[in-house]
Formats: C-alpha cells, sequence, structure tokens
C-alpha cells in the first residue's frame, strides 16, 4: 500500500533530541517529509524550534545524559510553554509524568499525565510488529514494539489514540504532546509523523 508523503511547510522546524538512540530515522523521516530538521544536543538548540522529537533508546542513559548537559529543565520548560513535541518508546517514558520500574535518578519531562511501565512488552527478543488502528488517521499503521513500553494509567486530560488487542495503550496526546510505545520511524508508514506535523502547524510558535 502506498502511504502519504505529506510535505510540511517551509517554516517548520523540527527538533530531533540526538543525545542518544534511534534520532537518525526519525531525522530522515521528517525530512522526507519536507522538514527543516535540527539535531538537539545543547539546550540552545532549542531556540527558533516549532516542534520537538525525542527518539526511542535507553531511557536512562538519555536521562544521565541529559542532566550531565542540563537540558532537562530547559526542555520541561519548553514543553510546557506549548512546544508541540512527539516522543516514541523511550521518548514517550521521558514525557510521562510518572515512570515505573526505573532508577531511582531518572528524570522525565513530566509532560503527559500518564503512568508508563518501561520494557512492558517483554525484552528484545520479544519485538513484534502489527497493524493499529489510530485516530486521526483513516486506516490501521504499521507498528513496531521493540522493548516497548505500556501505559498503565491515562489522565482524565489525555486522549488515547492507540492500543492493542488486550486493551493496552500505546499512543496518546495531551494537547500539543503526542506519544507513542512503537517505533513509527522504523517503517514506510510517515502518517503518524504527518500527524505530529499536523499538531506542529497547527500551533506554530516560535521559541
Amino acid at each position: 500500500m502506498a502511504e502519504s508523503k505529506q510535505v510540511t511547510t517551509p517554516a517548520a522546524r523540527i527538533g530531533v533530541l540526538s543525545v542518544q538512540g534511534g534520532f537518525a530515522e526519525h531525522v530522515a523521516m521528517l525530512e522526507q517529509l519536507g522538514a527543516d530538521v535540527i539535531a538537539v544536543r545543547r539546550a540552545e538548540h532549542l531556540e527558533g524550534l516549532d516542534g520537538l522529537v525525542i527518539p526511542g533508546g535507553e531511557s536512562t542513559t538519555i536521562s544521565r545524559l541529559l542532566v550531565l548537559s542540563n537540558m532537562v529543565e530547559p526542555i520541561q520548560q519548553a514543553i510546557a510553554e506549548g512546544l508541540p513535541t512527539f516522543g516514541t518508546c523511550a521518548g514517550l517514558i521521558m514525557l510521562a509524568d510518572e515512570v515505573l520500574d526505573t532508577r531511582p535518578d531518572a528524570q522525565s519531562f513530566h509532560s503527559l499525565d500518564i503512568s508508563v511501565r518501561r520494557n512492558a512488552f517483554g525484552r528484545q527478543v520479544d519485538s513484534f510488529e502489527t497493524q493499529l488502528d489510530f485516530i486521526g488517521i483513516d486506516s490501521p499503521v504499521h507498528a513496531v514494539f521493540i522493548r516497548a513500553p505500556k501505559v498503565v494509567e491515562v489522565g482524565s486530560g489525555v486522549h488515547t489514540l492507540a492500543t492493542v488487542p488486550d486493551g493496552t495503550v500505546v499512543a496518546v496526546r495531551e494537547g500539543n504532546v503526542l506519544g507513542c510505545s512503537f517505533h513509527p520511524e522504523l517503517t514506510d508508514d510517515t502518517r503518524v509523523h504527518e500527524y505530529f506535523l499536523d499538531i506542529v502547524r497547527e500551533n506554530q510558535r516560535t521559541y
């Protein structure tokens, strides 16, 4: 099935947090969609962004690196001020208000009113792919789960966008913040990224 490749506005500058994990695949997909992509490795790279993507990887490692580079508070503040943000897998964990089964010193941005459990779908050998109905996208999206977290609790202001057959929540949105347990960047289906770019266009502002 041919997938849509909608082009975003030239003015949309999307930062991809690039300290650890699978940031390169997000960069490639966003560039394919016409976004002006910036690698975010220091706090000053947040300036002028219209959106931010937090990729998969190892959430405690991402947390540690962000603490060392004094980036936790600037990112949290930018999101709180309305910067559209999209997190996948470890990125979802970083956005969550509560993270279960993590290190006591691990940080998160407290930007989504959800509780998540790390690696809840199992280890690397338990990785799987499936088709998911995704609210706002007109046909199922191809989803890749790799050591993925589960959303175990959703706050009243959070909208559930996708679940797996047992009812587990795997994609959510709260305001300008989007998160999913799976890796849309590892497929040729661009529509979840397009969904995020629609949020960016709707809320475009300069930081």
